[in-house]
């Protein structure tokens, strides 16, 4: 296989500067599918066996499952920054959800996200589902950054009744009257429609799914597929059904327009579960959303290119969401950038077998006042729910991180700290941060969450038709 694999990429590519480059005329299509807040044991591949999703393990099943992929931060916002940019976002102050921050929040427009290189290299490009990556002012919307189109929410929603952007109608996000309308399968619906009609043409698709961030909503439909399951834990699970559903309708219109050998596939989450909201689960690792612990950046984390890369392939170096801009402008045959403009790295001659090295020495998070540097299988943190106080942890032995190793290595704690001193120097201060909360306005939050809460309840009970 590995034989197979380097023989194709031989005879269809070229490399300038160590990047593998797609020949004219055999440029792959781009989907990119990325579900937010879902814990690191809730798929089949990582082994749960309670909510099946045989369509994200298919692309486990059909490619390589990295045992150590990242993102660059375990929040919504900073964590999509990275991805779409191949740059850690901490370099340009996108550190922080907008909570508090004023009409500037938004990606940087210095930054080029992979819609805006793919778009240079002829890919119609289109972004469905949820941006978070501002809206206020217009230069920091999809259609400004690089996409073709957008179809989906400017930020966190709700399932139903939400405000949509489509561009096909209007820029601005417009209130939705259809009562069947689910975001999990509209946007499904959304991407069946455009790679049907790009099917002649290199496309690229970002899919963000909401999916499966709170509230928690799902249509009787997929509830009725556990009925062995209740409350919270039955509405996520039909919440996961749904997303694995989406996830079949568009690897079924790849695979019926005879595209899914030429279509390079990842799926990806935007950081671990927040278990106290929505039941979700990251065994075995420790920790959760908003934690610098393995269970906050670690995420389930597939690649799929049929005919060019290994089917089944377990790939156990670390990888991080950076690495999927560039692996995707080499795929692609896009104009390499010099090596000091991304942070992410080219995978597919280490997925291939051409170069058996590690993609990364060492990689990096920050997230205010919370760090960690994860160097070999060594890793120093400092992060919730332990305070401050950096950690050492050897994650070979210990992916729970339940055994703190400074005393027994403080060599390697000085080693680790020198490391990410090194590569902090040369992050910039937040563009913004969270706003202080007072009495009042912690008040006035609970009282509009609670608010908010029953209208979610009301319309759960609705959409499942419970007296």
């Amino acid at each position: 296989m590995r034989f197979f694999s380097l023989t194709l990429l031989a005879l269809s590519a070229w490399a300038v500067g160590g990047v593998a480059v797609a020949a004219e005329g055999s440029k792959p299509n781009i989907v990119v599918l990325f579900a937010d807040d879902t814990g690191w044991g809730e798929f089949g591949a990582q082994g749960n066996k309670e909510i099946p999703t045989p369509n994200i393990d298919s692309i486990a099943a059909g490619g390589v499952k990295f045992t150590d992929g990242y993102v660059t931060c375990p929040l919504c916002s900073p964590s999509r920054a990275g991805l779409i940019t191949g740059r850690y976002q901490t370099r340009f102050g996108h550190e922080f959800n907008e909570r508090g921050a004023a009409d500037n929040f938004g990606l940087p427009v210095q930054q080029k996200t992979i819609a805006d290189r793919l778009k240079t290299a002829g890919y119609a490009t289109i972004g469905i589902g949820k941006w978070h990556l501002g809206w206020r002012q217009p230069e920091f919307r999809p259609t400004a950054r690089g996409f073709d189109e957008y179809y989906g929410t400017m930020a966190n929603s709700a399932f139903y009744n939400v405000r949509l952007v489509d561009t096909r109608k209007s820029p601005e996000p417009t209130p939705v009257e259809d009562d069947s309308f689910y975001t999990t399968d509209a946007y499904a619906d959304r991407a069946v429609e455009f790679i049907n009609e790009h099917k002649s043409e290199p496309f690229f698709i970002y899919l963000p799914f909401n999916a499966q961030h709170a509230p928690l909503q799902a249509p009787k439909k997929y509830l009725d597929r556990f009925p062995q399951l209740e409350g919270d834990r039955k509405i996520f699970a039909g919440m996961m059904s749904a997303l694995d559903d989406a996830v079949g309708e568009v690897l079924g219109a790849l695979e019926k327009n005879g595209l899914t050998e030429n279509t390079l596939v990842v799926f990806l989450t935007d950081n671990g579960g927040p278990t106290k909201t929505t039941t979700s689960k990251n065994d075995p690792l420790r920790g959760s959303k908003a934690t610098m612990l393995e269970g906050g950046i670690r995420v389930p984390f597939y690649m799929q290119w049929k005919g060019h890369l290994p089917a089944g392939e377990v790939y156990e170096k670390p990888v991080i969401s950076l690495d999927i801009l560039p692996t995707a402008l080499a795929a692609a045959g896009a104009k390499p950038q010099a090596a000091e403009e991304l942070d992410g790295v080219n995978l597919l001659p280490y997925l291939t077998g051409e170069n058996e090295g590690a993609p990364h020495e060492s990689l990096f998070w920050r997230f205010g006042k919370h760090w960690a540097v994860r160097h070999g299988d060594w890793k120093l943190v400092a992060a919730n729910p332990d305070g401050l106080k950096t950690k050492l942890y050897n994650l070979a032995e210990d992916v729970g991180e339940t055994n703190d190793l400074s005393d027994e290595h403080p060599e390697k704690v000085a080693e680790l700290q020198k490391l990410y001193d090194q590569w902090n120097a040369e992050n910039v201060e937040p563009k913004w941060k969270p706003g202080p909360e007072t009495r009042k306005s912690r008040a006035r939050r609970n009282r509009q969450q609670a608010r908010k809460r029953a209208q979610q309840e009301r319309v759960q009970e609705e959409r499942a038709g419970v007296e």
